[in-house]
């Protein structure tokens, strides 16, 4: 009955924690029993022998108050490591997506072309170049980093008067290779247009360009018509050859 007692007693002691109260009788009987105690009491996870027998300069929370500290700070290190390797995540996805250019040839009455060997095509008046990817000196764009890429160009000439050879022939090319090309060569037509777009995967550094086929000719674009433009769809973090 003494140690169920003294137990419970124990109990009601280590709930007080630190509460500073003027002692009572009843307290000073608990505290007096628990100090001639022998052995260990009956506390479960609380320090009573601290808060009983040497009370001075002691609490009896301070070892499970540090483990939870510890406990929190480690947990906090985890949720810090989760974050920022989320965010190493979004930005791969994300950052640098703002990659696009627009451009288009400046109008002329004259023609562009023939040349006797294939020439880029020098798209100078630039509408959009974030990330500026696109060089209007060169005519080209070069991939600022890897990733899937949407190229669109558009190819117009006018010859004027019917019966005049409609003759031009344009491509869309990836590091020197030929990704795409529109041509017409007729004397039926007098003026004619197309459009082609593609979807590439790009290393950072692969150049992008359209060039006229040589002999060919773009003829009487007042309106700027013919347009070259490319944006990022989504970056990648490999591209295989």
């Amino acid at each position: 009955m003494k140690t169920a007692a003294v137990a419970v007693v124990g109990l009601l002691g280590a709930l007080s924690l630190c509460l500073r109260t003027e002692a009572n009788t009843a307290w000073d009987l608990v505290r007096q029993s628990a100090a001639n105690w022998t052995g260990n009491l009956p506390c479960g996870g609380w320090d009573c022998d601290c808060e009983f027998r040497k009370p001075k300069g002691c609490c009896c929370v301070a070892r499970p108050l540090f483990e939870l500290e510890e406990a929190t700070f480690m947990r906090m290190v985890g949720l810090w490591e989760g974050l920022t390797s989320l965010n190493e995540q979004i930005d791969e996805v994300t950052g640098g997506r703002n990659i696009a250019f627009a451009a288009f040839l400046s109008s002329t009455p004259g023609c562009f072309g023939p040349f006797t060997r294939n020439v880029s095509i020098p798209y100078q008046n630039i509408t959009l170049n974030q990330g500026y990817g696109y060089n209007a000196a060169l005519g080209a764009f070069t991939a600022p980093r890897a990733g899937l890429y949407s190229f669109s160009y558009t190819v117009y000439s006018n010859v004027g008067p019917a019966g005049e050879r409609l003759y031009h022939k344009v491509q869309l090319m990836k590091d020197g290779q030929v990704i795409a090309s529109s041509w017409e060569d007729n004397r039926e037509d007098s003026e004619d247009s197309a459009t082609q777009t593609v979807l590439l995967q790009l290393k950072q550094g692969n150049q992008m360009y359209v060039e006229l086929v040589s002999g060919r000719f773009l003829c009487a674009d007042m309106q700027g018509y013919n347009s070259f433009s490319g944006f990022l769809v989504y970056p990648l973090a490999d591209v295989p050859v």
